[in-house]
């Protein structure tokens, strides 16, 4: 097809969607000469999900066009980020994400014959690549490489090393891989700038830089591979998908940060030329859609209600993901699963002993805990008893949650209302004093005359939603109900404590969410409740 386009044409077809093209004029320059030679890279580290048909349906972009394009499965910078590939599942990832991301591509339409597929390691261990590393860490500042790598390696406390070659590498890639452009999100923007001051230095030429947007996830927030909630495995159930979307942020007429809205927008609608909203007869019947704008300016006028988008997004995604599932029902494949991504071990020497109580401290983790920031959208106090308060809270989804909690002696309405609060949102909801709270609303707390409590402060910029992790716990998946008489969080309660520094933590690891820590403001010591 690319053969059949003018240079223009190309051009439009190749940057639309983007967020940002850097290089735009010598793009222009090079398809009046010739075809685009493009990649994009992954690394290897947790399951792909649906937010990667984005950059699918743009490499599905990029073949109309014409375009050389080469996927870079990036095995070593899997593991150069905090090592979130040990060393002796590097294979098996690659393997793993070679047949989950053609998979894709196959779902979507993508001749696999006219892309090139390379694994990082195959050249990046070479004498002329591992020389050039050298070169370029005799020019990058620590700071320039820390700054360059803020919004993709994983940052901690204590950084390695590792994770501030990262950068430096993947600018590499560009060179050794013998391409005009690189394609990323726009997360990657600070690599790209960094490969721009840099390459040159080395003799080398400065790349083009093609970025997409951040597509939200399910939360509204960025869909993550470490945030269970923001996201739909590509090999997720047809029911798991038709849950996580029911729980999905998509509030009424609000088309900002809304990942149903933006699945749409950035796959739906490049890989077809039309949406069909599906709903019942008695509300108007189905109704099909040929551009995204129609889509976007109707719901933003509730003319789409957000259950129906929700129905017609599933059954599109459904198409989608059907012959990935079937692929990954071979022996083959499903072995290739465990193995690429194996269940935590368990405790060796509790299994010796009685297996049923062994089971069951094991599970005692706190991944378990379905923790997130809310927002108090209003508060006033019970209407049967004096020490409660009655919140709506916002948690990040389509409607807010009814909260009682304990706090009218400690905390003011005043200070209550429109605050960001922690949330425990997965305990079994119970009635207070006639009302059902449908989650608990977390605080610090240290005994005494009189007792003080705080309720626990979440990280500036947070947004209601934003999942609330354990350091160390990111991947686990949180119950859908906590049993009561499990006594999950009562466990887990019990080393839940406010450090010297005012930062809430279970067994001294952090509570976080992407943005930061979780504090309180001046209770240290203090215990979590």
């Amino acid at each position: 097809m690319g053969e059949q386009l003018s240079p223009e044409e190309k051009f439009s077809l190749i940057t639309r969607n983007l967020q940002e093209v850097l290089g735009e004029e010598k793009l222009k320059q090079i398809l009046q000469e010739r075809e685009l030679k493009v990649y994009w890279g992954t690394a290897t580290t947790g399951k792909p999900h649906v937010a990667y048909f984005v950059p699918m349906s743009k490499i599905a972009d990029f073949l109309k066009a014409g375009c050389e394009v080469t996927i870079l499965f990036a095995d070593l910078h899997a593991y150069l980020d905090n090592m979130k590939a040990p060393w002796e599942l590097l294979e098996l990832r690659v393997q793993y994400y070679e047949q989950v991301i053609k998979a894709m591509l196959e779902s979507i339409g993508v001749p696999l014959e006219k892309l090139k597929f390379v694994k990082g390691t195959d050249y990046q261990l070479s004498r002329e690549y591992t020389l050039d590393v050298y070169r370029l860490s005799s020019m990058v500042t620590e700071h320039d490489a820390k700054k360059a790598g803020a919004e993709v390696v994983k940052q901690v406390e204590h950084p390695l090393l590792s994770g501030l070659l990262y950068p430096g590498l993947q600018a590499l890639d560009e060179e050794y891989l013998k391409v005009d452009a690189q394609f990323g999100g726009v997360d990657q923007r600070k690599i790209f700038t960094l490969a721009e001051k840099y390459l040159p230095s080395l003799g080398y030429t400065k790349r083009i830089h093609m970025m997409n947007p951040m597509v939200p996830g399910l939360t509204g927030t960025k869909m993550s591979s470490s945030e269970e909630e923001s996201k739909i495995d590509l090999l997720d159930k047809k029911d798991d998908v038709k849950k996580k979307l029911k729980k999905a942020f998509c509030e009424p007429g609000n088309v900002q940060n809304n990942g149903i809205l933006s699945f749409v927008k950035h796959v739906l609608f490049p890989l077809s030329s039309e949406f069909v909203i599906k709903r019942d007869p008695k509300w108007g019947g189905d109704k099909v859609y040929t551009s995204y704008e129609e889509v976007e300016k109707d719901f933003a006028e509730e003319q789409i209600h957000p259950g129906d988008l929700k129905a017609s997004v599933e059954v599109a995604l459904n198409k989608l993901l059907d012959p990935i599932r079937k692929k990954f029902e071979t022996p083959e494949l499903r072995k290739l699963t465990s193995q690429a991504y194996p269940e935590p071990t368990k405790n060796k020497f509790a299994a010796k002993g009685n297996p049923k109580n062994a089971t069951e401290d094991d599970d005692v983790v706190p991944s378990r805990l379905d923790l997130r920031v809310g927002k108090v959208i209003s508060v006033e106090k019970h209407p049967d008893a004096d020490s409660l308060y009655l919140e709506k809270i916002d948690v990040g989804e389509e409607q807010p949650r009814t909260v009682v909690s304990g706090l009218v002696a400690y905390v003011s309405q005043e200070e209550l209302q429109d605050r960001l609060v922690i949330l425990l949102c997965n305990l079994k909801p119970q009635k207070m004093r006639g009302i059902e709270s449908q989650a608990m609303l977390l605080c610090a707390s240290v005994e005494g005359d009189p007792r003080r409590v705080e309720p626990l402060d979440a990280p500036e910029g947070s947004a209601p939603g934003d999942r609330v992790y354990v350091e160390g716990f990111e991947s686990g998946k949180p119950d859908d109900e906590l049993k009561p008489k499990k006594k999950v969080f009562e466990k887990l309660q019990v080393d839940l404590k406010i450090s010297d520094e005012c930062i809430a933590q279970w067994k001294e690891k952090d509570l976080m969410t992407k943005l930061g820590k979780i504090t309180c403001k001046t209770l240290k010591g203090g215990n979590i409740s």
